[in-house]
């Protein structure tokens, strides 16, 4: 009698639906298609980029649950990260972030400036104040200055305001899957939620690309 409960009890147990499959998602409800789908620059990876911006709080709760999923992110994923700029002020921490970029520190300091702000309370309105700080994380301030309004970070900033009207966001963080579809936590229905709408709507996308 105890091993045919116990039969039962593994049946019930492995009949019960993942997270991921007991959650119906609702386009126009948990996610939006794009009017126009845009261009995406991961070759044959599904992109997954989102829009950000480093004075956003929502951002800065987004982050841990976003580097959690990226150590466990789908191989066909490629994730993408967008500075948006929504209006003149949002320009300054663009340029910012793509400094990082062409100085190949996005990795040593994209998290370490999100604490800066919303954790040490730093107000950055100038390069100088940004070379400073670097200089406190123990790297050279000088090619922070060089950089900073550079042709080339120009042009990526250019390239993030423009993209930030194309993908018909009004706020921050936003997620955009493969160029098409648009989703926000508040759509998904939480953080957590939002990981596991991202790998569905990344699946749904790799699908939609073999048709």
């Amino acid at each position: 009698m105890k091993q045919v409960l116990s039969t039962l009890g593994l049946f019930f147990f492995l009949s019960l639906p993942t997270a991921a499959q007991a959650q119906e998602y609702q386009q126009d409800v948990n996610f939006f298609e794009l009017q126009v789908a845009q261009p995406v620059h991961t070759g044959d990876k599904i992109e997954v980029l989102e829009l950000f911006w480093y004075r956003c709080p929502h951002c800065y709760e987004l982050e841990p649950y976003l580097n959690k999923w990226l150590k466990n992110k789908p191989e066909f994923v490629e994730f993408v990260r967008l500075p948006a700029i929504l209006n003149r002020s949002w320009a300054f921490d663009a340029r910012v972030y793509y400094t990082f970029v062409a100085l190949g520190l996005v990795d040593q300091l994209h998290e370490a400036y999100f604490e800066a702000i919303h954790k040490d309370r730093k107000r950055f309105r100038k390069a100088e104040q940004v070379a400073d700080w670097v200089a406190e994380q123990g790297l050279d301030p000088q090619p922070i200055l060089d950089t900073f309004n550079s042709f080339g970070v120009d042009s990526m900033v250019a390239h993030a305001a423009d993209m930030s009207g194309r993908y018909e966001t009004d706020g921050v963080p936003t997620i955009i899957i493969d160029g098409k579809y648009r989703t926000k936590v508040s759509w998904a229905g939480g953080h957590n939620e939002l990981m596991d709408l991202m790998n569905y709507l990344a699946q749904r996308a790799q699908t939609e690309r073999a048709d």
